[in-house]
Parts: C-alpha cells; structure tokens; sequence
C-alpha cells in the first residue's frame, strides 16, 4: 500500500489557487456598449488611456475597449504580473481563444489569467510531465491493475468453451500462438496482463471540459484551467493531458471505465455522480466498525493485512455499495481500507486552502479562542468536504470515548488520521500543528459542530 500514498500530485493545483482573480473596471455610462459585453467595457480609448487606468489596480484587473472607432474588433486589457498586456478579442456566439469558448468575458480572463500564472510559474513542472511522464508508474495502472487482472481472467474464463482467437491490429493468433509475445511494442511493466497482450487498441482521445477537479491518469498532475483541460477517451474514460495523451500505449478496454470504481476519485465529482452527501465507503467502513470494532484495541493504528485491504478495495470498485464487509473477520481490515480510502482522495478532506487556516487557529491562545476559529475555518471547507469530515470527525469522537478499552485517545487518533485528513504542502514534516488541530476537533466535537457548551 506504501507506493499508494502520493499518487496523487497537488502542486498544479496549488499554483493555479494562486493566480490573481478577475477584477472587472468598470464604466457606466457609454453609448453602443456591444450586447456581449457588460460595463467592463469603456468604448474608444487608446492603450496608453487604458494602461493609466489600470496600472494602480491590481494584478486581474481588465477592461474592454475598442482602439479606435474604425477598428472592427475589440480589445482586452489586463494587468498581470505588475504589467499591462493588450489582446484581440473573438466573438462568434461565444468568447473563444483557440479551440476554448467561453460563454462571458470573465469565464474567460479567469482562465486567462490561470493560464498566465501557469506558464510564469509552473513551467518547471511542465518540462518534468514532457520529459518524465511513465505509463508503467502512472496512476491508471497503479489504481486499475487489480481490476486489469480480473478483467483479463474473466475474459479467459469466458472463451474456456471455445476455441480461442486473439486480434491484433494487423494480426490473428491461434490459441498456440496467444501465449508468445505478440509482434508489437507493450510497455514492460503489463506485458504480463493477457488482456494488454491480446488487444492493442488506440484510445478515442477527445478534448474535455472537466467539471469538479480532476488529475490526468499519466503524469498525476492536476488538469488545470476552467475549460478544455485535457483529453477523455470515449471508449474507456481514460483522462489526460493533451500533451500526455500523446504517450499512452494504445491498451484501450472499451467499458473498463465501468470497473473504474471509486478510489482515487476528487470527492466533489464522485458524489455528484451518485447524487449522495457522503461516499458509501466511509458510511459502510464507519458502521462496520462501529457495529464490532469499537472495542477493538489500537482500531485504527494496527494494520490490516495489505492483500485483504486490497480485495476489500477492489470489492467496493466491483460491487459498489453491495459489497460485503462482514466476510472481513478482522477489523483492521475494514479501517485500513477506510483510511486507504481517504488518503488516494486526490485533495484531502482539509483542503489545500484551508491548511493554512487550520494552523492558524490552533495557535490561539485559548480554548474558547481555538474553538471560535476552528468553526470558522470549517466553514471555508467545499459542501461535500466539510459534511465528510464532520461524519468522521463525530466517528472518531465516539471511538475517543471508549480510549479505556480500545487504547485510541484523542490524539492517539489525530496522530494517526492527520496524513492523511489533512492536506500539507510536501515541505512539511512536522504535522505538530495539523496533529493538535484534528485532536482538538475531536475532543470538542460537540461544541464546535453542535455549539453545545
């Protein structure tokens, strides 16, 4: 389970929370304002009147104007980086730079301006995707080779009763011939996989607008931007950069995306999908243990075995809320894949953002003080984080109160659950602070969800 715990890398993410947001300058009173644009829009002025205007502002701050009256296009300008810059804008039904629409003009500075962040400061990371991106270490293969496995079994036990006939791209095996290596390239690291070696397929790769927030399943790193992120292949769900896409093997598995499951799935998107305020893996793994594992000394810090984590996992992928955990003997198993769960989460249940507000409000001086401030800092969380880790904060709470039999204080738990609940830039080592926060929201549970006194 150790290769799984940073699957999933953040820094895009965190740099596009950075970029400068839009700030519109605005102009109320002008004649033949265009009905595609609002009062951002200042009529005839020239560069020089636009960069006065805007040189105080600060760095997102745009305006549209047109640069002179026989001009037949009009033009943004936008302060970023401490300088002004100037572009032809493009109208057609929809705002478009490229292949990128936009339905107003500040959906599109916003992305712009994330755009121009990006390339300032993230370059350095852009050249590690180009340079090392690796199939054989991506997520896709680390979160799905189980489930590839599987797959390739069933579709072995499936031709059991007929002779077997393998197609290839420009090739047809015999069942004799299936079991050499096929005459094509495959990625050392699955040629192991009878299903990898008995199809070779090209991805459908089209350009995707993502909803909620979403990793590319080569590289890890976050698909940034507001719109057209990436590629999607229609054929199995497979999600990347564009730039990455370009690396994959051709190994699509039309409908493996129905096997896909939900581990490693942004929090936000997956419960949309289902239409639920809460994952059905940490309802199911909290009520388990809750039903016959409160007593159990050290639930929580003593391991699982990792093969029946594993299976568990896959269980929960496969059958989704079907999945039977009474077949799970011991415990620890259940917790283990309860804490599996929420550590492949892509942005833990603290987010990014809030970390920083989390740190700060454990360091006030006194208890009412923290409380105070922890409520505050809560309520920066997004909906479906915020309502998880109230369930699993009252969760731990409850197994705090039985510490005399199951040796799990409060801070026995926060030492444990801290990893992994709580997002912390990779610089730090030292979770003191994110450990006294998590114990303080469950040792004062009540008060700060409830307000109880």
């Amino acid at each position: 389970m150790e290769n799984l715990r940073n699957i999933w890398k953040p820094e895009l993410y965190r740099i596009q929370m950075e970029a400068p947001k839009p700030k519109r300058l605005l102009c109320e009173n002008v004649e033949d304002r265009p009905e595609f644009y609002g009062r951002e829009y200042h009529g005839v002025m020239s560069h020089k009147e636009a960069t006065a205007l805007l040189e105080n502002e600060p760095n997102g701050a745009f305006l549209i104007r047109k640069g002179s009256q026989s001009n037949d296009f009009y033009t943004l300008t936008l302060k970023f980086d401490d300088k002004i810059h100037h572009y032809k804008l493009y109208y057609d039904g929809s705002h478009c730079v490229g292949p990128k629409r936009y339905e107003t003009i500040y959906d599109l500075v916003a992305d712009g301006l994330v755009t121009c962040h990006m390339e300032l400061k993230a370059h350095h990371i852009f050249e590690m995707i180009n340079s090392r991106a690796s199939y054989p270490e991506s997520p896709y293969v680390t979160l799905n080779k189980r489930k590839l496995n599987t797959l390739s079994k069933m579709h072995q036990c499936s031709n059991n009763t007929s002779p077997i006939i393998t197609k290839t791209e420009n090739l047809v095996l015999t069942e004799v011939d299936s079991m050499k290596k096929p005459p094509f390239d495959l990625t050392p690291s699955i040629e192991d996989n009878p299903l990898v070696m008995k199809y070779s397929k090209s991805h459908s790769f089209k350009v995707h607008t993502f909803k909620g927030l979403n990793w590319c399943e080569l590289c890890a790193n976050f698909l940034w931007g507001f719109t057209a992120q990436g590629v999607k292949c229609e054929d199995c769900g497979f999600i990347a950069h564009s730039k990455c896409s370009e690396r994959v093997p051709n190994h699509c598995v039309p409908d493996l995306k129905k096997l896909r499951g939900v581990f490693g799935i942004d929090l936000t998107t997956l419960l949309n999908a289902h239409s639920s305020t809460l994952p059905f893996v940490v309802k199911k793994c909290v009520n388990e243990i809750e039903n016959r594992g409160m007593d159990s000394e050290g639930i929580y810090r003593v391991s699982g075995f990792a093969d029946e984590i594993e299976a568990l996992k896959l269980a929960f992928d496969r059958d989704g809320e079907a999945a039977d955990l009474s077949v799970y003997s011991n415990i620890n198993v259940v917790a283990g894949t309860l804490k599996l769960y929420l550590r492949l989460l892509p942005v833990p249940l603290v987010t990014y953002e809030v970390h920083p507000k989390l740190v700060q409000a454990i360091q006030m001086k006194t208890q009412a003080q923290q409380i105070t401030a922890l409520r505050e800092c809560l309520d920066s969380l997004p909906p479906a984080h915020f309502n998880c880790l109230q369930y699993m904060v009252q969760h731990l709470h409850r197994v705090s109160q039985l510490a005399d039999v199951n040796k799990m204080s409060a801070h026995n738990l926060s030492t444990v659950f801290a990893p992994t609940l709580v997002a912390t830039p990779p610089a730090i080592t030292d979770l003191a602070f994110e450990i006294r926060a998590l114990q303080a929201l469950i040792e004062h549970c009540p008060q700060i969800y409830y307000g109880n006194k």
